[in-house]
């Protein structure tokens, strides 16, 4: 799982572009209907955001990866939570290193000291949380849903993380892993790359196809959330992080989740004699995802229902 060959890529496969201003038009609802059912992944242009406030997300990440290490270490996590700051290296049964570092915040908790960096994410979250709101409607007319059929299951209090990823250069990038292959526990997933480092990569067609950069364009991703409340109709995409010898790449993803003590399930519309139901109800889904993390198991497998 961690090889980075060039017998398992692939260039010929493109990440669809998706133009958000564009929707609801039928055709582009049409082309983004293709894009989440083959991969669940695509390029959003058109999306709203100025070119000048997406560089001062970055730039407050790019701060926050000039700090010292002891002052880095202020906003350490602690065991067992997700939101702080963190280091991680692991060493896998194959002898594949992975390695990455990370500060995350939740849209509750976005008042830490680093006042620039409180402003920006602050506004930041308003901007993505409108355009994942145009998203979600979207996503259910495409299947011919009524437009809150999927929102109805967030809940009063959807949670919004948004983690700063630093990838430092490595010598050996054939040997160490950014991060290792999984699939996101969210519902979406909005992604600021870095604007000149590659290194996502998903899976499509058994092959693994890196995801261009493109200046000022997010990334969308769909998570696990998602694949459960279509009734396994939308992909939830496995992908991983790929390193660079030389030079440190950041990434800003901002995670979208239901309300943690919220049951999802299949949307009853997407279930029928031809299509019967793939999972069960789930609650908490953030901490089953993690412990199967954890476990090395797949946790939509977990949840399927088995003949």
């Amino acid at each position: 799982s961690g090889c980075v060959g060039s017998s398992d890529l692939s260039a010929s496969v493109s990440v669809p572009v998706i133009d958000l201003g564009l929707l609801p038009s039928s055709d582009e609802q049409g082309k983004l209907k293709l894009a989440l059912c083959s991969g669940g992944c695509f390029q959003a242009i058109g999306h709203g955001i100025s070119n000048s406030f997406l560089n001062k997300v970055r730039g407050v990440a790019e701060q926050f990866s000039q700090l010292l290490q002891e002052e880095k270490q202020k906003y350490s996590r602690a065991a067992n939570q997700v939101e702080g700051y963190g280091y991680d290296l692991v060493v896998s049964e194959k002898q594949w290193y992975v390695i990455c570092s990370d500060l995350t915040l939740s849209r509750r908790t976005v008042s830490y000291e680093l006042n620039s960096c409180r402003e920006v994410l602050h506004e930041y979250s308003i901007k993505l949380k409108q355009l994942v709101d145009l998203l979600f409607k979207a996503m259910a007319k495409s299947l011919a849903l009524e437009e809150n059929s999927f929102s109805d299951q967030f809940g009063d209090n959807p949670v919004m993380h948004v983690r700063f990823n630093f990838y430092p250069p490595c010598t050996r990038p054939d040997k160490v892993l950014g991060l290792k292959r999984h699939s996101d526990r969210s519902w979406i997933t909005v992604l600021l790359q870095d604007e000149q480092v590659e290194g996502l990569q998903f899976v499509k067609d058994e092959k693994w196809i890196t995801v261009p950069v493109i200046p000022h364009v997010l990334v969308v991703k769909l998570g696990d959330q998602m694949q459960i409340m279509s009734n396994g109709i939308f992909k939830s995409p496995v992908h991983r992080v790929v390193t660079n010898t030389d030079k440190l790449r950041i990434s800003v993803a901002m995670f979208n989740e239901v309300e943690p003590e919220k049951e999802i399930g299949p949307v009853e519309g997407l279930i029928d004699e031809n299509r019967p139901r793939l999972y069960r109800n789930v609650k908490i889904y953030a901490s089953f995802n993690y412990e199967c993390f954890q476990k090395g198991k797949v946790p939509l497998e977990e949840v399927k229902f088995h003949a």
